[in-house]
């Protein structure tokens, strides 16, 4: 079963987000990950784009330090969406070092022109 983390919330300025997450939340990331926890998510709240360099390059480095285990994240805020993410996430066995944002609305038909 996959084990989850909650991160958050965190500050708007991405700066000052990472170097809370680092000083705070990373110690315990890397304690329970040292502790045999395979696969973990660790769940971020939706945040602007800014954001996105730091949080993949947290989640790939945890992913290359810890492996075989695996390690991702997911950006959401929305319960069903997640809960939908994880089922998902268990029976993906190679996936490591994503992230994931999740929006719930559900991705929808996929539109093509044909021709």
């Amino acid at each position: 079963m996959m084990e989850l983390f909650h991160v958050g919330p965190l500050a708007d300025d991405p700066l000052d987000a990472a170097a809370d997450f680092h000083a705070r939340l990373l110690p315990s990331i890397e304690a329970t990950l040292g502790g045999g926890a395979d696969p973990l998510a660790m769940v971020f709240l939706p945040a602007d784009h800014t954001h996105r360099a730091w949080r993949l390059a947290v989640v790939q480095a945890l992913a290359r330090r810890f492996a075989p285990s695996r390690v991702n994240a997911f950006e959401c805020d929305e319960p069903a969406a997640l809960e939908a993410a994880v089922r998902w996430m268990e029976g993906a066995a190679g996936v490591t070092g994503q992230l994931m944002p999740l929006d719930g609305t559900g991705a929808g038909p996929v539109l093509y022109q044909q021709g």
